[in-house]
């Protein structure tokens, strides 16, 4: 080995980043004869038709505290609050007695407490008012409602392996007028990250995709991925899978490079409609990064400082990736492009 060579093997064990090349964003490899319609479609059709459990992610874990949290999911009003032990309760918004907003109450000694007339909820059931199930991983919260899905219940929500050892973790929340599908459908789109996305992504190259059909096996249904992150000038190339375990949610896995097992969960949570009739969903991403550098114990320690820097380009992200998946919404009904819309 050169002196050269073994430099550079010794600097990219305690340092990721590779410099980039100056590139013009217009001489890129075109991906649209890749980015097939038909494998697209049948991905998502398989994703859609899989078991969620009536579970919805609704919210960071961290953002439930002292005070009563009010959300809307799949057009039910939620209030959701912590007991004395930091049990997570989740129950409809509106106060049995005369229908009050009861996330504008207030928390007291783990019991809700209405702001109209003093209604005391403890989060069990009582006349005219009955909680739903809750979980609460550790990053995310979660409500189940039996009556929006339909489906068979399960005790906890279809959650995807996350990475073991040291990590930290960062939630975005992003609201576009579009359907869950949509958001999931833009994530089973790679080929479309390095053009789209030329300030986050480069050297994007798409190994290996799904094939079409409905029967495909668990291991074969995943898009494979080698990207360059980009980060200025910089660069750190890794493997990604993206797979979707459940309707509403995608999950990119890094298998190889920087952050090996750190994974970025996209779920996609309905809303219901909005004042113009529109379908609103939210996008909660939940960025788990994970590493086996030594130095990683340092940035989990300053994650508080670091978290708002991954939010940051998430929303940066997803607000270019809204967009994308708005467009798909609004085209759904149109004759012109019926026949490739990748959501029938």
């Amino acid at each position: 080995m050169s002196v050269l060579a073994e430099m550079r093997s010794k600097l990219s064990k305690t340092w990721p980043f590779q410099l980039l090349p100056p590139s013009q964003w217009s001489a890129q490899r075109p991906t649209h004869r890749d980015a097939a319609p038909a494998v697209i479609a049948a991905a998502l059709r398989r994703s859609q038709a899989r078991g969620s459990g009536n579970w919805y992610a609704f919210a960071a874990s961290d953002s439930i505290g002292s005070r009563p949290l009010g959300t809307v999911v799949a057009g039910r009003e939620l209030v959701a609050w912590r007991g004395t032990d930091n049990t997570l309760h989740v129950g409809p918004g509106a106060c049995p007695h005369l229908g009050a907003d009861l996330s504008t109450g207030k928390v007291d000694d783990g019991a809700l407490i209405c702001p109209w007339h003093g209604l005391r909820l403890s989060g069990a059931r009582r006349s005219g008012w009955a909680p739903y199930p809750a979980h609460d991983d550790g990053v995310l919260a979660w409500v189940r409602l039996d009556a929006v899905d339909g489906q068979p219940p399960t005790d906890r929500p279809v959650l995807p392996e996350r990475p073991d050892g040291p990590r930290m973790h960062a939630v975005t929340r992003l609201v576009g007028t579009c359907e869950p599908r949509d958001v999931i459908a833009n994530r089973m789109d790679p080929w479309h990250g390095a053009w789209f996305h030329p300030y986050s992504f480069t050297k994007l190259q798409v190994l290996a995709s799904p094939p079409v059909g409905d029967d495909v096996c668990e291991a074969a249904d995943r898009f494979l991925v080698a990207v360059t992150f980009r980060i200025g000038r910089f660069g750190v190339p890794v493997v990604a899978e993206f797979t979707s375990p459940e309707p509403r949610t995608i999950v990119m896995r890094i298998l190889d490079g920087e952050g090996t097992g750190s994974t970025v969960e996209t779920h996609a949570t309905p809303l219901g409609n909005g004042p113009d009739g529109l379908p609103r969903t939210a996008v909660i991403e939940a960025v788990i990064a994970h590493s086996d550098r030594p130095g990683f114990a340092h940035a989990v320690r300053a994650a508080p400082l670091i978290a708002p820097v991954i939010r940051r380009a998430a929303t940066r992200l997803w607000r270019d990736d809204l967009a994308y998946a708005e467009r798909l919404c609004a085209l759904r009904g149109s004759e012109v492009i019926r026949d490739r819309d990748p959501g029938r």
